[in-house]
């Protein structure tokens, strides 16, 4: 598979400034009731020296992806308070990464999400994260 091949049903991430514009590109796609998954294809230089997703690659694809769920139910600009992650398997150069999570408690603004990282059927991570609710968007369709 050629590394810029882009699966139906995402479509690219805007992000034309910051960390995740430079780390990218990165990709969604959206679902009834809230669901979601984000994505990225596996670019050598997101790589380790094994050629796999650098850990700290997949950290920041995590964070990314989790923090959504947040956003995907409540429309809110969110931080991240905590993020536990368990690397179970490697994503290779041209892998077709995704990821997505559900918020499993809320108490005031804090929201606690679990997520997986998968490629294909295998899971490469799974996490828990914490996420504090910022401020409403304005525009929902803004990430």
């Amino acid at each position: 598979m050629d590394i810029t091949d882009i699966p139906d049903g995402y479509r690219r991430i805007d992000w034309r400034a910051g960390f995740s514009a430079i780390v990218g590109p990165f990709y969604e796609k959206t679902g009834p009731n809230g669901a979601y998954a984000r994505a990225f294809r596996v670019h050598p230089n997101q790589t380790n020296g094994l050629g796999n997703a650098h850990g700290g690659m997949l950290l920041t694809f995590a964070d990314m992806a989790f923090g959504h769920a947040v956003n995907a139910q409540r429309s809110l600009w969110w931080v991240t308070v905590r993020l536990t992650c368990d690397f179970l398997s490697a994503a290779k150069i041209g892998d077709w990464v995704e990821g997505s999570a559900d918020v499993i408690g809320e108490e005031d603004d804090l929201f606690t999400v679990r997520g997986r990282i998968w490629v294909g059927e295998r899971t490469v991570m799974t996490g828990q994260g914490v996420f504090k609710g910022l401020a409403p968007k304005e525009d929902p369709n803004r990430q």
